[in-house]
């Protein structure tokens, strides 16, 4: 049987509760997506986030969907410049038409990721 203690506030006795930590992957330094989904949850998924953070799964899904995301992005990358090719020598040429169709390339393509994997 676990032994809980208590600590005195006024004249109230209060359970001293902690959440334990999850361990899933420390190291892993959640970006940019892992981000979105999480405060996705918190704001407009409340009822998901709560049981999440309670069965200590929350780090894990969030960590697994930035890594997804990222995966993604670079496929579809690749794929994007593989149909719609720019040649290096436009960088040198015109950079700012270079770093325009890059751009547009990047923000189609989080158009993708926000629809599959953060905001469903």
């Amino acid at each position: 049987m676990v032994e809980i203690t208590y600590h005195k506030e006024g004249d109230f006795f209060v359970p001293d509760l902690y959440l334990e930590k999850e361990d899933y992957e420390n190291d892993y330094i959640i970006g940019k997506y892992g981000h979105l989904r999480l405060e996705y949850l918190k704001n407009h998924k409340k009822a998901e986030y709560i049981i999440m953070f309670t069965n200590k799964t929350l780090r894990k899904h969030i960590v697994e969907t930035d890594k997804q995301a990222k995966e993604r992005f670079e496929i579809l990358m690749k794929q994007i410049l593989e149909k719609n090719p720019i040649y290096e020598n436009l960088k040198n040429i015109d950079p700012l038409k270079w770093t325009g169709l890059m751009n547009n390339y990047k923000y189609c393509i989080e158009e993708v990721i926000f629809r599959e994997l953060i905001y469903f």
